[in-house]
């Protein structure tokens, strides 16, 4: 294959798959928002199982925990309908950093060895929505849409 043919299939490719670019960018903001809202639900309304993994147990509103149930229930939403998403997603992003540090550093070892993981993972995917807003489908969007009309 020659050089030009190799970057035209490249292009043809890109292009292809250039659409869903939207769509997925959708598609993780919500799904992101709506497994986090869960996080927060066991906090702040002992859903899924509770707090601390004991059903219908709540965190006390006011502590650190009850905090980080605000965010994530709250935050979450948020996230999952579009709104204010950029700070809102600043504000989560640093709280799973600080989150990671705080609960899963301290017990040592890579994040698979100590499960922090999961709140390194949901810090990457909300810098992402803070660098590139809600996208689609979104409150944020609606808004922008206006103001240009």
């Amino acid at each position: 294959m020659s050089t030009s043919s190799k970057q035209d299939h490249r292009r043809s490719t890109t292009g292809k798959f250039a659409a869903l670019g939207p769509i997925t960018h959708a598609v993780l903001r919500i799904g992101a928002g709506l497994l986090f809202m869960q996080h927060g639900a066991q906090k702040l309304f002992g859903w899924f199982g509770g707090f601390g993994g004991q059903p219908g147990a709540t965190a006390e509103l006011f502590s650190l925990m009850g905090l980080a149930g605000v965010l994530e229930f709250f935050g979450g939403l948020l996230i999952v309908v579009g709104l204010l998403t950029r700070p809102v997603a600043l504000i989560l992003a640093l709280e799973m950093v600080v989150a990671f540090f705080m609960a899963h550093q301290p017990r040592g070892g890579f994040p698979i060895e100590n499960s922090g993981e999961l709140p390194l993972l949901y810090a990457l995917i909300f810098i992402y929505l803070f660098a590139h807003g809600a996208g689609p489908a979104s409150v944020d969007a609606g808004i922008a849409d206006r103001r240009e009309s």
